[in-house]
């Protein structure tokens, strides 16, 4: 015989998944602000994220990769049980939930330095290892596949008349897209670049970020199912 509270939950559930991916991205973008704001040696308009997981702190940036993807992990699970028609069938959930198994791959697999970070490295690496290899690979389903689910996730909200959720959800696949090849080219050492790689980085983050912790807070809102 089934209990009287059995019915609520699933619901319950549900929240929780979302509320995780809803802090998700607030989480991960607050811990590598401040951790970058006091590193040592370390300039954020220069560096990647990635970058801190090195030296004898990176500890502390490999647990917030591994936090976030596990947030993540988490969303991408509750948006199926949720009822949100544009996240509905695999496409979104399974975008989502792969930048997060990138984001803990990038804690497992750190990067190789990169523009004279650590202090004392070479600007560019001349052989790439293979966990710095394996770390860039990590890193393709969060700067593609969050892009991509933006641009789902907002042509399904455009078809269902919700027109302004479906510009921004396009607005930021574009802009995601374009800082991370200015972000990839100043890594690579372009002169123009070079110095403001990590902002354009950050920039393609946060508006990743920025725009799944509305996805979430919008299905909590609405609660479809939830």
């Amino acid at each position: 015989m089934k209990t009287a509270s059995a019915p609520g939950q699933p619901r319950a559930w549900t929240r929780s998944l979302l509320r995780g991916g809803l802090a998700g991205g607030p989480v991960f973008v607050a811990v590598f602000l401040a951790e970058g704001a006091v590193r040592e040696g370390y300039n954020p308009l220069r560096h990647p994220v990635s970058s801190l997981a090195l030296g004898s702190r990176g500890w502390i940036q490999a647990g917030n990769f591994a936090t976030a993807g596990a947030l993540l992990l988490a969303g991408a699970a509750g948006l199926p049980r949720a009822g949100d028609p544009a996240a509905s069938g695999l496409p979104v959930p399974a975008l989502i939930g792969a930048a997060g198994a990138g984001l803990l791959g990038s804690a497992a697999f750190r990067t190789d330095p990169v523009s004279g970070y650590p202090p004392g490295t070479p600007s560019t690496p001349p052989n790439p290892s293979r966990t710095g290899i394996i770390h860039n690979l990590c890193a393709i389903p969060v700067f593609a596949g969050l892009p991509a689910a933006a641009v789902t996730y907002g042509w399904r909200s455009w078809r269902a008349g919700q027109h302004r959720f479906g510009v921004y959800s396009a607005a930021t696949a574009i802009t995601m897209l374009v800082a991370m090849v200015l972000a990839g080219a100043g890594f690579g050492q372009a002169p123009r670049l070079v110095n403001c790689a990590g902002l354009f980085q950050r920039a393609s983050i946060i508006t990743g970020l920025t725009w799944l912790s509305t996805v979430f807070g919008r299905v909590l809102r609405r609660g479809w199912r939830t």
